[in-house]
């Protein structure tokens, strides 16, 4: 709240060169425009243009859930996969982890 109050003050004592400078400082200080923190003050969100200009969600709450964690394993001409690794405590080789050319039993 105290850095949105130096930049209304910075604002309305130096006219049209203020703003600009107090847009650098916010997004400097803090990852958002003034116009990012008046968004994240109406939608109750956590928003911001450096966000977008780095190819995620505008808001931090719209990004989607992370894909589930998966262990894959061959097993006779099929491969299965668990959201726990290894639940038969075989000696499969994990196929998520790039190894896909080790031999499946040594």
């Amino acid at each position: 709240m105290r850095i949105l109050a130096l930049i209304g003050c910075l604002i309305v004592l130096s006219g049209c060169t203020g703003l600009v400078l107090a847009e650098g400082a916010s997004i400097v200080a803090t990852d958002k425009g003034l116009e990012d923190h008046l968004v994240s003050l109406a939608s109750g969100k956590d928003c911001s243009g450096v966000r977008r200009e780095t190819g995620r969600t505008y808001c931090e709450e719209d990004e989607a859930n992370p894909a589930p964690t998966l262990y894959c394993y061959r097993t006779l001409a099929n491969v299965t996969c668990y959201h726990e690794p290894d639940p038969h405590r075989g000696r499969q080789i994990n196929l998520s982890d790039g190894n896909r050319n080790a031999p499946t039993n040594p």
